[in-house]
């Protein structure tokens, strides 16, 4: 006959929450027993008043935390004599080289401005047909300096808004700015700048956050778009291409636009481009060989988008 196991004993019953007993004890005790038992003294009155040695004691322990606090956080704030030389002569020397690099440039631009003027002089006695056709490609590609009569597209920023609230519907952006180069230059304009920055064939007009980027330069509104050329056909044009009835939905958004004709602009030449091959002109033309030095290629297409 085979015996029977003994009985085992009742589960105990777990508590829901068992797995969370320090949230419990938290929620439930929040009190140390100690400052239980004081406030339970306190409140009935048992609890004699606190001795004046103890009062004396405490109030002298916050003095002695409190100097010590101030003279830490003045010994860290001071700062170090090394640190304040390390820093003066970082500041001298970028100075320094700041000042020599200026140098250079203005030296580089008399040097170009003299070559400049001697290649002019010499085709101006011996090849005055190749130095007109130079100075014509020169304004095509940008590399010489316009001026003359033209037109003045100026687009601003919404006003009355402050950053934070202004929508970039309500900012000028890059498509903007691409729909009114293109369509000047499909008007006939000689030479186009905006804010300054002569574009060129190479030129690409970007956006990177809220920030308008002409040839990686940031630029800020008011955007003022100059074109050289006759003003009188290059505004009719202008009215009349797809600028002109873009300009108009602009204002939906309150940005605000202005068309206007001068009589003298000057658009400035692009100080990025560089000779990087030439030949003598009595010697045989070679072709340029291929140069680590060649720039590379910029994304120049420019494509405007409606809102």
């Amino acid at each position: 006959m085979t015996p029977h196991p003994p009985p085992s004993a009742p589960a105990r019953e777990r508590r829901p929450d068992e797995s969370m007993t320090l949230l419990v004890e938290t929620m439930e005790r929040p009190l140390d027993p100690g400052y239980a038992q004081a406030a339970r003294e306190r409140a009935a009155g048992t609890r004699g008043p606190r001795r004046a040695v103890t009062s004396v004691w405490v109030a002298l322990l916050a003095v002695v935390l409190g100097f010590g606090t101030a003279v830490a956080a003045r010994a860290l704030n001071a700062p170090e004599p090394s640190a304040l030389a390390a820093r003066t002569l970082l500041e001298d020397e970028i100075a320094s080289r700041q000042a020599e690099a200026d140098a250079l440039t203005a030296r580089v631009d008399a040097l170009d401005d003299e070559v400049d003027a001697l290649g002019a002089q010499a085709l101006s006695e011996e090849e005055p047909a190749l130095l007109a056709s130079l100075e014509a490609d020169g304004v095509l590609s940008g590399s010489v300096a316009v001026s003359g009569p033209g037109l003045v597209v100026t687009l601003r920023d919404a006003s009355g808004f402050d950053d934070a609230q202004m929508s970039s519907d309500s900012r000028v952006q890059d498509d903007d700015l691409q729909i009114v180069v293109n369509s000047l230059w499909a008007s006939g304009a000689e030479a186009v700048a905006v804010n300054g920055r002569r574009l060129t064939a190479l030129s690409a007009i970007r956006t990177a956050g809220d920030a308008i980027l002409v040839d990686l330069q940031p630029l800020s509104s008011p955007y003022r778009v100059v074109a050289i050329g006759d003003p009188g056909s290059l505004k009719a044009d202008f009215t009349r291409s797809v600028a002109g009835g873009y300009l108009v939905t602009l204002t939906n958004y309150g940005i605000q636009s202005s068309v206007v004709g001068q009589s003298s602009l000057e658009v400035p030449a692009d100080a990025s481009l560089r000779l990087y091959h030439a030949v003598p002109v009595d010697s045989p033309t070679a072709a340029p060989e291929e140069s680590s030095t060649t720039p590379s290629a910029r994304n120049d297409e420019e494509q405007g988008s409606g809102r």
